[in-house]
């Protein structure tokens, strides 16, 4: 029987919101879940430093677990990396992108947010989705800094505060318009492990939409035709880096499935 794993990869543990529904998709598949905590956060990152590491990096992981498939589950690599990544590769290589199009089909007021990362709310790419998919909304963009580091520490058990998610949305929240904003797009796929935290302090009723069941659709349809072995080999974290933060995830990381860690 094939036993090719799907390779998930993120400079992180936000993957995982990305992982969760494609475990539900694909209940026989094996999951090896690549973090690259040396290169954590991307978010802050040069496009050319984010241009050159993930294909590379992306490269020896192929070589070494010789997945079905590569999901990039991390928005900042995908709008910045994706078509080097698909260029380097042999194996279908699926992206994450900002959820733009089902939140312009949500919203009842016309107004969106798309909170990402500095260097994904930048991008063109986004650019174009807004015009592509909401030219009919007023789309506001704000980049957290430091919210994927906030959503890393929660996974490991520490305590933050309130403040650091008000930050975060006040981005938003206080631009012209936030006050009629209905619909978030979580463009990192970190914020989907703190979306409770984020609508807790809005204060204001906001729906909030990520790509995690869009990709989980897009690789089960990739995957048809794959033969798993059953039952399937563990799920696996695999780190970029040895650190006191890896053994810290460890509980997360049980809790979603993954017994399993290695550092490359």
């Amino acid at each position: 029987m094939d036993a090719a794993p799907i390779l998930i990869f993120d400079s992180g543990v936000g993957g995982l919101s990305v992982a969760d529904p494609i475990m539900r998709a694909l209940p026989d598949a094996q999951i090896i879940y690549a973090a690259d905590n040396a290169g954590f956060p991307y978010g802050s990152k040069e496009e050319a430093e984010i241009a050159a590491r993930v294909p590379a990096l992306l490269g020896r992981l192929v070589e070494r677990y010789r997945p079905a498939l590569v999901v990039i589950a991390c928005n900042t690599a995908s709008t910045i990396a994706l078509a080097h990544v698909r260029a380097a590769l042999d194996v279908p290589v699926v992206g994450t992108v900002p959820a733009i199009k089902p939140a312009a089909e949500l919203t009842q007021t016309g107004v969106i947010g798309v909170l990402g990362t500095p260097a994904t709310v930048r991008q063109r790419y986004v650019d174009d989705l807004a015009a592509r998919f909401a030219s009919h909304c007023v789309v506001l963009r704000h980049g957290a800094a430091d919210l994927a580091s906030h959503a890393e520490a929660v996974l490991r058990g520490e305590a933050v505060p309130d403040a650091a998610f008000s930050d975060a949305m006040a981005g938003l929240l206080d631009a012209e318009g936030g006050d009629r904003m209905d619909v978030v797009v979580l463009a990192c796929t970190h914020f989907p492990l703190v979306s409770d935290r984020l609508a807790a302090i809005a204060g204001q009723r906001l729906a909030f939409v990520d790509g995690g069941a869009g990709i989980a659709r897009r690789t089960a349809h990739l995957l048809s035709d794959q033969q798993w072995r059953i039952p399937h080999l563990p799920h696996k974290v695999v780190f970029t880096a040895d650190a006191p933060a890896v053994e810290a995830l460890r509980p997360a990381l049980l809790r979603h499935g993954y017994a399993d860690i290695e550092i490359l």
